[in-house]
């Protein structure tokens, strides 16, 4: 802010950039890891709803309905029964006719170790859910959107009742008049107001010329193959990064909506909730539960095929997915937290004893084996051009978690 309180970046709004039709892009690479982590996810969630059940067990007819909250293509049974090393399937004691799930000594191991990794990163998840709150125009967001995201930010299963409580001075729960409980920041963190993009560029000069209003930030680019020797689409983007960057943790209420820093402001809000989270992705409906406390347009899906170099849109296991480019590698994050290379051992947990529904019998793999399986699929990058316009996915499906 220079003497007479003009923020530099708000004489900068609009430089005419004409915008090029760009293609969707698959990426198998990427669609790959959203399919395994889609049953991954499904097998943790049932998992925690058993740890939940004052029974210690789940029924069929219970978890019935469930196949849409938890994101499967299959019947939620069938899931179940396709997991024997995770789920033990035995007959409840009043309806033998009812089958009934409870977890494995095997299962029950690793929750508890994830139980350990949560308590011993507890600070980390407190900062990420502290950044998330901070986007926020309220500075709070409802208990059930929260709870939707808790996978995708690493928070654990029942985090309102344990991990909040730990921190009665960062966080306070309120009730508006309809009913719906929030979880609010009780104190504005400062030191954490620093986005992922300003501290992947703070040991350079422009991050120096930025905090003093004078430069833009420039996104890390990955571009799908052959777009990068477009001129059209080089020349876009080159202005584009030319737009001044606006922290996602700054006020934008004096941005013209429909100007072109508006755009990439969005795309930092973006690209920071994605950087927040565990696998660097989550779904498009959680993101339009929070559009408008993250004053993000309506329309606001189009910024993902836009900018292909930056977001990656799967529409993977009937729902859709945005990932964030740069958080992979070859298939792989680029730098996993401990809980998910945890999670990676669930998987591999799962896939060792794999139910097949061919001939009804268990496949048994060294461990070893699936990690080697794993990473040759995950080196597979090729990519499928499709034609697409704006208006790519924006019908709605019922992406919600239990």
């Amino acid at each position: 802010m220079n003497k007479n309180g003009v923020i530099p970046w708000m004489k900068q709004q609009w430089r005419g950039i004409v915008k090029v039709r760009l293609k969707w892009v698959k990426n198998r690479s990427l669609d790959h890891v959203i399919d395994k982590e889609t049953d991954l996810k499904a097998a943790c969630l049932l998992k925690d709803a058993i740890n939940r059940s004052s029974t210690a067990f789940l029924t069929a007819k219970s978890v019935a309905d469930w196949q849409k909250l938890l994101g499967l293509t299959v019947p939620v049974l069938r899931f179940l029964r396709r997991y024997p090393t995770l789920f033990h399937e035995f007959p409840h004691p009043r309806w033998p006719s009812l089958p009934c799930f409870r977890l494995t000594d095997t299962a029950l191991f690793l929750h508890s170790q994830e139980l350990a990794l949560h308590q011993t990163h507890q600070n980390d998840a407190i900062e990420r859910l502290s950044k998330l709150l901070m986007m926020t125009h309220s500075r709070a967001l409802s208990i059930h959107s929260l709870h939707a995201l808790k996978w995708d930010f690493g928070l654990p299963d029942s985090f309102d009742k344990t991990l909040v409580s730990n921190f009665p001075n960062d966080f306070q729960f309120v009730k508006s008049p309809n009913g719906i409980v929030s979880l609010k920041l009780a104190r504005w963190p400062e030191e954490l107001a620093v986005s992922a993009l300003q501290k992947r560029n703070e040991c350079g000069t422009h991050y120096r010329e930025f905090k003093r209003g004078q430069s833009a930030l420039a996104f890390p680019m990955k571009f799908p193959r052959g777009y990068g020797a477009q001129r059209k689409v080089r020349t876009w983007m080159e202005e584009f990064q030319k737009l001044p960057y606006v922290s996602p943790y700054a006020d934008s209420s004096k941005i013209d909506p429909n100007s072109d820093l508006m755009e990439k402001r969005v795309v930092g809000v973006l690209h920071e909730l994605l950087s927040l989270t565990l696998h660097k992705k989550t779904k498009r409906n959680y993101l339009r539960s929070l559009r408008e406390e993250l004053n993000l347009p309506h329309k606001f899906t189009r910024i993902f095929t836009r900018y292909p170099g930056i977001f990656y849109l799967s529409l993977k296991c009937k729902t859709t997915t945005i990932t964030l480019r740069e958080g992979y590698q070859s298939g792989k994050l680029v730098d996993p937290h401990p809980l998910i290379r945890h999670r990676d051992k669930f998987y591999r947990v799962m896939q060792t004893g794999l139910l097949y529904r061919g001939d009804g019998s268990l496949k048994h793999e060294e461990n070893n084996s699936l990690v080697e399986n794993d990473e040759l699929r995950s080196e597979e990058s090729e990519e499928e051009g499709i034609e697409t316009g704006d208006e790519l996915c924006e019908g709605e499906t019922s992406d919600e978690l239990c």
